[in-house]
């Protein structure tokens, strides 16, 4: 069975809206044919310039084995009918970005009376696709931009860091859960425990942690592993302390650890985002790009994985989710590129 749907050039441009004067995004990245080998793929698209390889894993099987509702299955499409259509300027050599496709999970999707049991089993056959895919990315010297699907893709994303650096992670998540509940089955609310627990995560940072979305046990775990936290309400309620000294702290931290860097962020975490659990009690998305631009900046990141976008779960339709949730990961692409090319100028 084919495990990656490709983003082929034909694809590509029926995403892009051409006009005359202008060059889009769309017109100019790399593309995958889906007949070349992965591996010859990506070096070819190296070769050529790339240095971030844009992949999708469209699922709900995580959420949905987590208890939770389901809906993160188009994020990618979404995100791919923005992006292709900005501009490719001064400011973002569009050369620099390959997008792969999509990791096949359809065969993995099941009913919506699917025993508990059964999901969490395909969230297993999940991981390992995702750690053969992203490792062949990573060991290639490209850079993963992951669009989820569920956050249970952090512990593919996490393992195969660590299989083709051999060196575990150093992880940073903004999210309103720290998803390091128990090893109970494989879900979207223990990738990294599950990580941890493997040994590919080393450290592990939750920004923006909601005080009352993680149980008592939950916390306490994350404790007993050394995990830290900025909480949701010690910097947007309380105001103890600003965002930016949170993200410096952190910064320091990371670098300290001297390991690669992992950027997540769970969409859930920006208020009335379409996504797995939305809130109306989020950050704003301002907050959420500087976040990813600073460390992406400021730190040796490996990856950035987005998860929980869910455009069917917009209470305005579908239409309206697709735009929402598009723009808002498109921008984010921006932010994680720019903090990376500005660390590491070109030429």
């Amino acid at each position: 069975m084919q495990t990656l749907i490709p983003f082929t050039a034909e694809i590509c441009s029926s995403y892009v809206s051409k006009r005359d004067g202008e060059t889009k995004i769309g017109q100019t990245l790399h593309c995958y044919d889906g007949q070349t080998p992965l591996t010859h793929a990506l070096s070819q698209a190296k070769d050529k310039g790339a240095r971030f390889a844009i992949i999708g894993i469209g699922e709900d099987i995580g959420p949905r084995a987590n208890l939770g509702r389901g809906g993160a299955v188009d994020a990618f499409e979404a995100a791919m009918a923005q992006f292709c259509n900005f501009q490719s300027n001064q400011f973002l050599d569009s050369r620099l970005c390959l997008v792969l496709g999509q990791i096949a999970t359809q065969d993995l999707q099941l009913p919506a009376d699917a025993k508990t049991s059964d999901l969490r089993d395909n969230v297993e056959k999940l991981d390992e696709r995702v750690i053969d895919i992203v490792t062949a990315i990573i060991a290639a010297e490209l850079e993963p931009i992951v669009i989820g699907g569920g956050h249970n893709n952090a512990y593919g994303l996490l393992m195969a860091t660590k299989a083709a650096t051999k060196r575990p992670v150093a992880a940073v998540n903004l999210d309103p859960h720290s998803d390091f509940r128990p090893r109970e089955g494989r879900h979207s609310g223990n990738g990294f425990s599950y990580a941890a627990a493997s040994g590919a995560l080393a450290y592990y940072h939750v920004l923006g942690m909601h005080e009352l979305k993680n149980s008592q046990q939950t916390l306490d775990q994350l404790a007993a592993f050394g995990g830290k936290w900025h909480t949701f309400q010690s910097i947007w309620v309380r105001q103890e302390l600003t965002l930016k000294q949170a993200i410096s702290d952190i910064i320091t931290d990371l670098n300290a650890s001297g390991l690669p860097v992992a950027i997540e962020l769970d969409l859930d975490a920006i208020i009335n985002m379409p996504s797995s659990a939305a809130t109306s009690a989020g950050i704003p998305l301002i907050d959420a790009l500087f976040y990813v631009n600073q460390v992406a900046r400021n730190a040796n990141a490996c990856y950035l994985h987005l998860a929980e976008g869910a455009p069917n779960c917009h209470a305005a339709g579908i239409e309206a989710g697709r735009r929402e949730t598009g723009q808002s990961i498109s921008e984010l692409i921006y932010s994680y590129i720019q903090g990376r090319t500005a660390q590491h100028p070109l030429g």
